[in-house]
């Protein structure tokens, strides 16, 4: 850490009387004494100030009579090495690892964290590193359906939730962050998961709660924490038979804290966007009544990134429509009926052809026609409003679409935030996606559109608080590389 000081110097402060000195002679002043007064401001110092997290580990693992297992008391990450407390640092990253896996094994692990000198915003992320096959024996060649790809990250079960001390050893668990297989749960983490103080897993992911900061990461050897820890189980299930044998899986957690002052907590740290569209900036809801919109802005911001694993992070701004927290209380004016969908064309058919949504990945509400569709050709028993992929398979425009539900595509996830202001997809391009024979290697993104079937949605009218057209459909990217 840099100090840096202001003051005046000595050379400064003579060169000031010497001005004072000729100011004097020039008046011709012929009296011997002056009124005066002076005011000092010395030693003054600016500081820059300081952000380091710890996340402090608790974690075990039953495996019957073969193994139990636990991390050692008072076990941190500070940066990327490990530490006991009262023991330093051992200059490795904190790595657990599990072997012989049977079915019916658990593991358990709570993250608790210390902002030390300031109050920040948290966002866990992940990334599955390897789902590899290993061979087969005899009895796994029997069960499994896909010789060339690991089953183990789709056998284990995994939820991460908030949680706290119950003040007698244990955590009582709060609300959930995210579930499913491990290879769902680490797609979802895989584009960021914004984390609230307040243990709110509906909380809005602008202004939401921050994780307060401490002055040390310890006091009298014990972690001293932000009330909210993370709790992560996993188990593989007795239900699980041969198709997991030899399989291994690899994934990696990370915790970031950015500080809460001058920041709304929307940057999104765990995944870098390379593109980002917009709608046409207009004018929002007329607040004043003059009958003019007053919310200058893009209702629509869309970030993009590109890779084998491809983020889509839309932002609506409810202060252009409303919904939300914006206390407007448009969006959605239909709550059964809206859709968030990104418009992708992929090179696997050819770039620019007519028409060109090869994919839409989209979310919508219960009655939305691609979420009904996807629903109706459900194997996994969706239901409900939630994430969906339309597939346009020709040139016969929707006739030639087929629509999959999100819990039927593997490598694909749509998650909606608690305030329905925010909407990510993440695609996992080396997955089986419906009716595409090949991954391909570029795509532009011809749109992201959003519309609730309702009211004011581009059509400004009576009921919707004198609001002008809101523009609802993005620009185009450039060609992207997976």
């Amino acid at each position: 850490m840099n100090d840096d000081k202001i003051g005046l110097s000595r050379r400064k402060m003579l060169v000031g009387l010497g001005a004072v000195g000729v100011a004097s002679a020039g008046a011709g002043l012929g009296t011997t004494a002056y009124f005066n007064d002076t005011e000092s401001f010395e030693n003054n110092e600016l500081t820059a100030g300081s952000l380091d997290l710890f996340v402090h580990v608790d974690y075990s693992e039953d495996q019957g009579s073969y193994a139990q297992y636990s991390t050692e008391p008072g076990t941190y990450v500070d940066g990327n090495t490990v530490g006991i407390d009262g023991q330093g640092s051992t200059g490795d990253p904190l790595s657990i690892q599990v072997s012989d896996l049977k079915p019916g094994d658990s593991g358990e692990g709570e993250f608790c964290f210390s902002i030390v000198d300031n109050p920040a915003y948290m966002w866990m992320c992940g990334e599955l590193t390897a789902n590899a096959e290993n061979g087969q024996s005899e009895p796994e060649m029997d069960d499994d359906d896909t010789p060339d790809v690991g089953e183990l990250a789709d056998a284990m079960q995994v939820t991460v939730s908030y949680c706290t001390d119950d003040g007698e050893g244990g955590n009582e668990i709060g609300d959930e962050i995210v579930s499913g297989s491990l290879a769902e749960v680490m797609l979802a983490l895989r584009a960021g998961v914004p984390l609230s103080g307040d243990g709110d897993a509906n909380a809005s992911l602008a202004d939401r709660p921050t994780f307060d900061g401490v002055t040390e990461p310890f006091t009298d050897g014990e972690p001293n924490v932000d009330e909210q820890c993370v709790c992560f189980t996993w188990e593989v299930p007795t239900s699980v038979e041969n198709e997991i044998q030899t399989d291994s899986v690899a994934f990696d957690f990370e915790f970031y804290a950015v500080q809460a002052r001058h920041n709304d907590g929307t940057h999104n740290p765990c995944v870098e966007f390379d593109t980002v569209l917009t709608t046409d900036s207009g004018p929002g809801v007329d607040r004043d009544g003059d009958g003019q919109g007053d919310a200058e802005g893009s209702w629509i911001t869309a970030r993009v990134s590109s890779g084998p694993t491809t983020v889509v992070q839309v932002e609506l701004d409810g202060d252009v429509y409303g919904g939300g927290n914006s206390g407007l209380g448009e969006w959605p004016n239909n709550p059964n009926s809206y859709v968030v969908e990104a418009n992708f064309d992929v090179d696997t058919d050819g770039l620019g052809e007519s028409p060109n949504d090869d994919f839409r990945l989209g979310y919508g509400g219960a009655n939305a026609g691609a979420r009904v569709g996807g629903v109706a050709n459900s194997t996994s028993g969706a239901s409900g409003a939630g994430g969906y992929i339309r597939r346009n398979i020709g040139t016969g425009g929707n006739n030639n679409r087929t629509d999959t539900a999100s819990e039927d595509v593997p490598g694909f996830v749509a998650v909606e935030s608690g305030d329905q202001l925010t909407y990510t997809f993440v695609i996992d391009w080396t997955s089986a996606l419906p009716s595409l024979s090949s991954v391909p290697t570029q795509f532009v993104v011809k749109e992201v559109y959003a519309g609730d079937g309702g009211e004011g949605v581009g059509t400004p009218n009576s009921s919707n608080d004198g609001r002008a057209a809101i523009d609802t459909v993005t620009d185009a990217s450039g060609v992207i590389n997976v």
